[in-house]
């Protein structure tokens, strides 16, 4: 016994390792991250008034009614108890309510498309406060962050002042992210092609952490940027430093900015072009894309049949191919899948194997049982079925810009 004390004993420094543990999510700086804090440590004690009791009754059964105590009343026969029926049954249920009526009203109060309505538990928002709008961009792999009514960017640094309201507007250039600043409210997901929504306030000055809390790829773990939270004085200050040393923002610009790059240093720009937001939102900064919003248009009024080849160019958004080194994307580098057609692009196959299940194409890669390499039925004529006539092969489509036929089967085609 002793020595097994001496153990248990011998292992409590261990515990002093958990000094280094960052428990920001449980002590916030912003008001709507309180709430979310608060939230938890209600519906974990909540829990606990079921948990701890069950865990007691059962080690305190287990002693009191152990094989070698004598004294405990032993009653085989007995099976039911109309009050142990009551307790077992209405604890658990007004526990059930008591969460449930909580998390309602908390998932309300707390939707991140709602605007907020106090700046703290003290302060409620006037008419008067006029909240910060930051347009924010998740990009492999860093954050750009836009402020669209000061007219400047940065990327991999935030700044807003104390006790103002930060109405968020988040999207992502190529994948699916999450944006999280744990002092300052909770995660929300940053998607290509879509808006979503964060309102949220800083009460207290500091530096916090933000980074994105979904993986993304190769560069994901230093996809970090640092949050500023500063005085009205001290956030005009910092304005005025971004004007002063940043360079210009235009679509050329972003391209090179949205390049994937890992571990990349803080950058500031003085002026960003008007319609850029939007643009990266339609997923149209590249100089020919259909954006979002004209494709939308396009669908509502029941597709065009017109240039369709055309079209489909336009809507060809994904860049992640389209740079090497990070080996991610379908068609990255020059490398292609093998048996792959490319239909309308004046390329062969790269394989005369034709897609199981799919009919031979008279102008594909099949033409007759000996191209089938051993797959054809022994006895079986391709050409003419008993009592039915042979069918005749669908005529090649022309390839938009040479005229000749496309080398993919026709079904591809269409």
């Amino acid at each position: 016994m002793p020595g097994k004390f001496l153990r248990i004993l011998g292992m409590l420094p261990l515990l002093a390792l958990l000094g280094g543990c960052n428990m920001v999510v449980m002590s916030p700086a912003g008001h709507v991250a309180t709430q979310q804090r608060d939230l938890i440590v209600v519906s974990t004690l909540l829990m606990l008034l079921i948990i701890v009791p069950v865990i007691a009754a059962t080690l305190l059964f287990a002693w009191r009614y152990r094989a070698s105590n004598k004294a405990a009343t032993y009653d085989p026969d007995w099976h039911h108890s109309t009050g142990l029926e009551v307790l077992i049954w209405t604890a658990p249920l007004l526990i059930i309510i008591a969460l449930g009526a909580l998390t309602w009203i908390s998932t309300h109060l707390l939707d991140p498309y709602r605007p907020l309505e106090r700046i703290d538990a003290a302060r409620p928002v006037t008419q008067e406060t006029r909240p910060l709008t930051v347009e924010v961009v998740a990009l492999d792999w860093k954050w750009m962050f836009i402020y669209p009514e000061l007219g400047v960017a940065t990327v991999n640094e935030l700044a807003a002042p104390v006790d103002t309201p930060i109405n968020f507007k988040i999207t992502s250039s190529a994948i699916m992210n999450s944006f999280f600043i744990p002092a300052l409210a909770g995660q929300i997901y940053a998607m290509p092609g879509m808006e979503t929504k964060l309102h949220a306030v800083m009460n207290e000055p500091g530096v916090y952490d933000g980074f994105s809390a979904n993986y993304s790829g190769p560069g994901f773990s230093r996809m970090r940027f640092k949050f500023h939270g500063l005085s009205a004085g001290d956030f005009d200050a910092w304005v005025a430093k971004v004007k002063a040393e940043g360079q210009p923002l235009d679509r050329t610009g972003y391209m090179n900015v949205a390049a994937p790059s890992e571990n990349d240093p803080v950058r500031y720009f003085g002026s960003v072009d008007g319609g850029l937001y939007q643009a990266i939102l339609g997923m149209c900064v590249q100089p020919g894309k259909m954006c979002m919003q004209e494709m939308m248009h396009v669908d509502m009024s029941g597709g065009v049949a017109e240039n369709h080849e055309a079209n489909r160019e336009r809507l060809i958004y994904d860049r992640a191919g389209a740079f090497d080194g990070f080996g991610y994307g379908a068609g990255h580098g020059n490398a292609e899948a093998q048996g792959a057609t490319f239909p309308a692009t004046d390329r062969t196959p790269r394989s005369a194997d034709q897609p199981e299940g799919m009919q031979p194409d008279a102008s594909g890669p099949v033409g007759n049982d000996a191209d089938h390499g051993g797959h054809s039925i022994p006895g079986m004529n391709h050409d003419a079925m008993p009592g039915m006539g042979a069918a005749p092969a669908p005529p090649p489509r022309p390839s938009t810009e040479t005229g000749e036929s496309s080398p993919a089967p026709t079904q591809l085609n269409q």
